[in-house]
């Protein structure tokens, strides 16, 4: 980061003396106030709830506008990344700071496939759970014990620990994911299969059985594959906050994205996908659409849009153009344009793209809304959708992670508050309360 020639002044209209304070300027985006020394000048804080107008750190990783609908990954833009690279190409970049070139690329594909199966051991702690047990937490628990099986990557001051770190936690979130889910359903746990893509080894570990072989559908691959490339990285949102949070204490890197899943599992965050598709289940049909929209018209009725809008892109939603693409190629791929649940979406963003409430709204649908979807139509439950977004997000979060604690400038995270409770007072003998 460039310091500005310019400083911010922060007066005071009660006499205290002015303060001057550093601006910072970025590649691109705003520019920022260094307030470090605000409290040793002044005796004051700032406040800011949600961290809105708060950066909290220096980061090369992603970028986003979300007046303009921009998203970059390294500087490259989601829309090219997700039409020209796969999976790992995007997780090499994250890492990396470069894609790879095709040695670099079949290297590190090739660590990371070497890397897919978990101790053996653990199949024990799946037991431990209930059947019935939600997928994110079950992945809460397993990621986090496995700082128990690889002592020899916890030291996060060696960089080439950090780097095993991260190859093991992206080789093996897709087969804890699939266990979590074969768990749940009572099938046998299938191993991972070094002749297959990342993506098509998560497919087969998802939907293979050992009684019959099972056959890899490209165009399936291909939009799971997708799915993970947009949900890669988001900046500094709440998990990715919660990883470096969690890791300026130094915990360790399984720690550290245990606490991510932990803080995706909220349905503010990760669930955004799940509610839209409750919210279709709810309409029910095509017929129930008006009345449905009106509901939502009606300020007074406290009937949501789900997968509509966002809270960072005013305009659109990158990702959720190529994820309509790809919800396009899954349905006629599967022959479920008639399928009374996807046609009474299609109808849905069909109607939501035309009407002058919701484009005057910019209430376009989002990434969660057409995922949701194509998750559905793939045969992913509805209960394991936050933990398909944990596995893309792992390599953003260890991404994060990583430069976080190669940061010089980087202290454990200690949040200040404006405390409004009762001053000090006494304790009175428990007769006179």
């Amino acid at each position: 980061m460039n310091i500005s020639d310019t400083k911010a002044t922060l007066s005071f209209s009660d006499g205290s003396p002015s303060v001057d304070m550093p601006i910072y300027k970025g590649t691109i985006g705003p520019d920022v106030i260094d307030i470090r020394k605000l409290y040793g000048q002044t005796g004051k804080f700032t406040y800011d709830p949600g961290f809105m107008s708060t950066a909290a750190c220096n980061s090369s990783i992603t970028y986003i506008d979300g007046d303009k609908g921009e998203l970059l990954y390294r500087g490259y833009p989601i829309e090219q990344l997700a039409v020209n690279c796969d999976f790992l190409e995007t997780c090499y970049l994250l890492l990396n700071g470069e894609l790879p070139n095709a040695v670099d690329k079949e290297k590190f594909s090739d660590t990371v496939t070497k890397h897919t199966m978990i101790h053996e051991q653990m199949q024990f702690f799946f037991r431990g759970f209930r059947r019935d047990a939600h997928p994110m937490s079950v992945l809460v628990g397993t990621v986090g014990a496995l700082a128990s099986f690889y002592h020899d990557s916890l030291d996060i001051n060696d960089a080439k620990q950090r780097e095993i770190s991260a190859i093991r936690l992206i080789a093996k979130l897709p087969t804890l994911v699939a266990m979590a889910y074969k768990y749940n359903v009572g099938q046998p746990f299938m191993y991972p299969r070094n002749d297959l893509s990342y993506s098509a080894n998560f497919m087969y570990m998802m939907f293979g059985n050992p009684c019959e072989e099972y056959k890899v559908n490209d165009v399936l691959v291909r939009a799971l594959d997708r799915i993970l490339i947009l949900h890669a990285d988001h900046e500094q949102n709440a998990s990715t906050s919660t990883v470096r949070l969690a890791g300026s204490s130094g915990a360790n890197p399984f720690a550290c994205i245990a606490a991510g899943i932990a803080c995706l599992w909220g349905p503010a965050h990760g669930g955004a996908n799940e509610a839209a598709l409750t919210m279709l289940k709810e309409i029910g049909s095509v017929e129930n659409i008006p009345a449905f929209i009106e509901k939502v018209k009606d300020k007074n009725s406290g009937v949501k849009l789900m997968g509509f809008g966002h809270r960072v892109y005013k305009n659109f939603d990158p990702r959720a153009t190529l994820m309509r693409e790809t919800c396009h190629e899954v349905l006629n791929e599967l022959g479920l344009q008639d399928d009374p649940l996807f046609k009474l979406a299609m109808e849905l963003e069909k109607i939501a793209l035309n009407d002058e409430y919701f484009v005057s709204r910019k209430l376009y649908p989002n990434v969660d809304f057409y995922s949701g979807i194509v998750q559905s139509a793939l045969g992913i439950p509805v209960s394991l959708f936050t933990g398909i977004f944990a596995m893309a997000r792992t390599i953003g979060w260890i991404a994060q992670w990583n430069e976080m604690i190669a940061d010089p400038e980087q202290k454990i995270g200690r949040p200040r508050q404006l405390f409004v409770g009762s001053p000090s007072r006494d304790v009175q003998d428990i007769a006179k309360r």
